[in-house]
């Protein structure tokens, strides 16, 4: 579930989602609230218009034939007495109230009030379809209903009890905001869901391209600018991130170049001084200076290497693996080190080959001068696009404690501090390889074998 939330894209869609079910609701509730007014206004209405029939009717006739027309208010759904008084029943429904009073006159004494328990009387008002009468058989029982109280011309006081509707113009068994669960709500739904997944899709959509980018962009810095479309804000993201890009991409170009001339130009007033050192007389003398300059030379040529390390200018081609490590290993054979090839791939790859062979050799002199040999094997792992060619260089030595593997491949960083020119190198040889590799899309990394020695795998794209 966590994962969920992570994302960007759920989370829009989740918000979309919630959001609009919460206006639906919102608006869905008022609007029913809306109706319901409506319908109760409509109601009051047409019940103070009955009440007013019947009050008329009983202000022109003779209090002897009074009861003849209460009788006959039966035919209106209702049941007329007349009332000594208001029996203190509490006011309810103002705006009936209000409405009598605007229809038949302010002088009168209007009370409506709410009476629950009401017993109709059985008779005609049961068989014209009033209160208990055929159309009332099978729906539940109405146990409340409105009383209306009005006093006529000549004081006496009129009773009206009227049948109450529950809810006028609410839906029976739906809470009042609440949509009627239908298939056109379920489609609603849907619609909806849709409508907040496309959203949260487009939403996301620039982000994971800015991350894909920046993702790329750390292994190859040649990578072509991101295109800048879309919206305005994407498109300024894109086009700052195309200007990092070139800013960085300068940087390293400026910094390469630097080192590059730097040690480049220290080569030829290096030849010139072994040259002069030729010239000392004294042999133990002229030995020592020369091993030290051949050691400043060293750091030199090392330098120069790093620089070009950083530097992809090399054309990628292809090229056969196997044969290209089979040559690293031959070059070492010949060299006296001891050096043994296993496994054979068959593949060829797309890689710079000087750089390439630069990086193997690389890994296989720092086993051999730390480890004493170097056991090389090469195979090929995945298929398709997902195809490695793993090469691993395993040595005889020590290896490394578990919290400086990482820290070897940055520039200069040695184990061994003592500057020896016997035990310790520059510290450049590993950093030289990891940036090859990764101009090459390609992973090194190094473990401490469970046997003993160090390993060092270098794991290539097999589809260049």
């Amino acid at each position: 579930m966590k994962n969920f939330f992570d994302s960007v894209a759920n989370r829009v869609f989740l918000i979309l989602l919630a959001g609009v079910l919460v206006a639906a609701g919102a608006t869905s509730w008022l609007a029913d609230n809306e109706r319901r007014n409506a319908f109760r206004e409509l109601y009051d209405f047409r019940i103070a218009e009955r009440v007013e029939q019947i009050v008329l009717s009983l202000d022109d006739v003779s209090p002897d034939m009074r009861e003849t027309v209460l009788q006959a208010s039966e035919n209106f759904g209702l049941e007329a007495s007349l009332a000594n008084d208001t029996e203190n029943v509490a006011p309810d429904n103002a705006s009936l109230a209000a409405l009598l009073r605007t229809r038949l006159g302010t002088n009168r004494q209007i009370v409506v009030s709410k009476q629950i328990g009401c017993n109709w009387r059985p008779g005609r008002l049961a068989g014209l379809g009033g209160p208990g009468g055929p159309a009332e058989r099978g729906r539940p029982r109405v146990d409340e209903c409105q009383v209306v109280y009005v006093s006529l011309k000549d004081g006496a006081l009129l009773k009206l009890k009227l049948r109450m509707m529950r809810d006028p113009g609410g839906l029976r068994g739906r809470p009042p905001g609440l949509p009627a669960f239908s298939p056109y709500f379920a489609l609603f739904l849907l619609l909806i869901g849709l409508l907040a997944y496309v959203v949260a899709k487009m939403t996301a959509r620039p982000i994971k391209r800015l991350a894909a980018a920046a993702s790329a962009l750390g292994r190859d810095i040649d990578r072509p600018p991101l295109k800048a479309v879309g919206p305005t804000e994407i498109r300024q993201a894109a086009n700052a991130f195309n200007a990092m890009q070139a800013r960085i991409k300068r940087q390293i170009q400026h910094r390469t170049h630097m080192l590059a001339a730097i040690t480049h130009d220290l080569q030829t007033p290096l030849t010139r001084l072994r040259l002069r050192f030729e010239k000392v007389n004294d042999l133990d003398l002229r030995h020592k200076l020369i091993e030290d300059l051949a050691v400043m030379q060293g750091m030199v040529r090392e330098g120069l290497d790093l620089a070009r390390s950083m530097d992809s200018a090399e054309a990628m081609q292809l090229l056969d693996i196997d044969s290209l490590l089979d040559s690293v290993c031959a070059d070492a054979a010949d060299a006296g080190q001891d050096v043994t090839l296993k496994g054979l791939t068959r593949a060829s790859i797309m890689a710079q080959p000087n750089a390439l062979r630069r990086c193997l050799t690389n890994l296989v002199d720092n086993a051999v001068k730390y480890g004493r040999y170097a056991r090389l094997q090469i195979s090929r792992e995945g298929a398709g696009d997902l195809t490695q060619i793993v090469i691993t260089v395993r040595d005889g030595g020590a290896g490394i404690p578990e919290d400086q593997l990482a820290a070897v491949f940055e520039p200069f960083f040695r184990l061994e501090t003592s500057r020896s020119r016997d035990t310790g190198g520059t510290g450049l040889g590993l950093t030289i390889a990891r940036n090859i590799a990764e101009n090459h899309r390609a992973g090194l990394t190094l473990r401490n074998h469970p046997e003993g020695g160090l390993e060092v795998t270098l794991r290539l794209p097999g589809n260049g």
